[in-house]
This record gives structure tokens, C-alpha cells and sequence, in this order.
């Protein structure tokens, strides 16, 4: 009976030290910030490439709410790729908060890890298998090359297609619409480039206060219609809440 009782305080103080173990090493972990979609802090994209991605994760938050971030790592810092990846996730907050509906690919050449880290709302979209065929066909035969841009998106392009159901259709006619809503009319261009000529040659011959304060309005009516377009303006990317439970795959080369 003592030798039970022993044996089972003996069991518990283990496991208690394991936990408080495996919490001090996570609360140790650093993450880089939240720059962007892409958070190349490895240096392995170029700035072309860079854009590229953004421009295609951009898109596809814009179309189905869905947030996709592409992070390569300097260094895992001794834990493994799997605790990385989801406490990177829940502390950027990736994903709708009421959805949880971020991914991560995430990238530690140092170590020649991979992972697709998938948030709890998309778990049954991206699969552990699926996850697992992207990594396995198309990231990995890349990285073994040394063409870690190139696996990049070709894995970041899967899961595009996966998250959106039919990525090889065209995108949706209120997306191009929205893209153009905010434009200035032709037609009312014209009627202000026309009646800005007439007001110029009036001003120039009348002068005074008046004309001034009149092509000054002109001028910035002018330069709303030119800057007018919604999707030229930046805009700081955040994450949206979501939470990470370890599901996805990792792989390494």
C-alpha cells in the first residue's frame, strides 16, 4: 500500500515536472513580428516573389475570409517545428476569431524542417493528409534542389486551392466589381477636365481670391479621381484571432 502510494507521488511529481518544463520552454520561444502576410525572416524570397505571395493571400482573405501566412524561421530555438508552429499561430492570431480559420506555412531551413500549420475551423478542409501530399509533392522535391522559392509557392498555390474549392475558375464578378467601385466616372473626368480649362482661362484673365479658392477644389477633385481606387491604399495586416491545436503536417528534407 506504501509502495502504491509512493510510486503514484513519484508518477505525479514527474509529469508535474514535465509540464512546468515544456511551459518554461515555450514561454522562452521569441517570434518575429507580424509583418506582413509574408514574414520571410530566413531571407529565402526575393522582393518579387514577396509580392507575389501577398498579392495571392491577399486575395484569397478577400474571397473567402481565410488567412494564410507565409513565415520562414531563422531558428526553431531548440523546440520542435510542431510546438513552434502553433504557438507562432495563436500568438499572431491568425484566422477569424469566431472561425479560427488560419493556416500557416512554415519554414526553418536551419533545422530543414516544414509545416502547414492549420488553424481548428479548417481542420476538416486541410486535412493531416492533404497537408502531408502538399508537403511530400510539392514543397519538398523543391527544397531539395536548394529552390526553396520556388516550393514555397508551389505549396502556398495548393493550398490556395484547397481553402477556395475551384481556384481555377475565374474570381468572382463582385470582386473585380468592388476593385472599381471606387473609381471616379469617366464622364464626370471629362465634365472636370473640360471645365477646369474654361475656369483656367477665365482665372487667368479675371484673377483674384476667387478663382484661386475655385482651382484649388478643382485640383483636389482632380487628384481623388486619379487616387481614388481602394486597393492602391496600404493597409496594416493583422490577424484576426483565430486559435491554433497543433493539427496539419511537417516534413523535412
Amino acid at each position: 500500500m506504501i509502495r502504491r502510494a509512493a510510486f503514484t507521488l513519484f508518477a505525479w511529481l514527474c509529469l508535474t515536472c514535465a509540464s512546468i518544463a515544456q511551459t518554461t520552454a515555450v514561454s522562452s520561444l521569441t517570434f518575429p513580428p507580424l509583418t506582413g502576410r509574408v514574414v520571410d525572416e530566413a531571407g529565402l524570397l526575393s522582393p518579387a516573389d514577396r509580392a507575389s505571395l501577398t498579392m495571392s493571400l491577399a486575395d484569397l482573405e478577400a474571397k473567402t475570409t481565410d488567412q494564410l501566412v507565409v513565415v520562414t524561421l531563422k531558428s526553431l530555438q531548440g523546440t520542435t517545428i510542431e510546438d513552434y508552429g502553433y504557438q507562432l499561430g495563436r500568438h499572431w492570431g491568425i484566422g477569424q476569431k469566431d472561425k479560427d480559420s488560419g493556416v500557416l506555412l512554415i519554414v526553418a531551413p536551419i533545422e530543414r524542417k516544414v509545416r502547414i500549420e492549420v488553424g481548428y475551423g479548417l481542420e476538416g478542409t486541410l486535412t493531416d493528409a492533404a497537408t502531408k501530399l502538399i508537403i511530400e509533392n510539392a514543397i519538398l522535391p523543391a527544397f531539395r534542389t536548394g529552390n526553396f522559392a520556388g516550393g514555397i509557392k508551389s505549396g502556398t498555390n495548393l493550398i490556395i486551392q484547397l481553402l477556395r474549392g475551384d481556384a481555377a475558375g475565374p474570381p468572382p464578378a463582385q470582386v473585380r466589381a468592388a476593385g472599381s467601385s471606387t473609381q471616379m466616372p469617366v464622364w464626370l473626368v471629362i465634365v472636370l477636365g473640360v471645365g477646369g480649362v474654361g475656369l483656367l482661362i477665365y482665372c487667368s484673365m479675371a484673377g483674384g481670391a476667387f478663382c484661386h479658392a475655385l482651382l484649388q477644389i478643382l485640383f483636389l477633385l482632380m487628384l481623388s479621381g486619379r487616387g481614388g481606387n481602394a486597393r492602391d491604399r496600404p493597409s496594416k495586416f493583422s490577424g484576426g484571432g483565430g486559435s491554433f491545436g497543433g493539427g496539419g503536417s511537417s516534413g523535412n528534407w
